[in-house]
């Protein structure tokens, strides 16, 4: 079974930076790429950042690109996101994500719980 438990979030002033963490387990985690998402209140689900299964190729909207850094890690079955120059738009839950397949995609079947990110103005 799936398990994705994210970790790290809280509040932090913008400008600021923040990295998120997710613990994966119950599949095999370096054959499958992996993928941050977030959703703020009232929006739809948001995909931020994705990365293929050997952790050579990532990949971000707009939005977040050069500020955001997914990683991974295939021995710890850890993938991580560093944010920085946060801004209150960032403002969410985030959420790790995964899916079939090794390369990076946008969409995907399992998320974790989330956890919180606010960024104060």
């Amino acid at each position: 079974q799936v398990q994705l438990v994210e970790s790290g979030g809280g509040l932090v002033q913008a400008g600021g930076s923040l990295r998120l963490s997710c613990a994966a387990s119950g599949f095999l985690f370096s054959d499958l790429a992996m993928g941050w998402v977030r959703q703020a209140p009232g929006k739809e689900r948001e995909w931020v950042a994705g990365i293929n299964w050997s952790g050579d190729n990532t990949h971000y909207p707009d939005p977040v690109k050069g500020r955001f850094t997914i990683s991974r890690d295939n021995v710890k079955n850890m993938v991580y996101l560093h944010m920085s120059s946060l801004k209150p738009e960032d403002t969410a839950v985030y959420y790790c994500a995964t899916d079939s397949g090794r390369e990076v995609h946008t969409e995907y079947d399992y998320w974790g719980e989330g956890t919180q990110v606010t960024v104060s103005s």
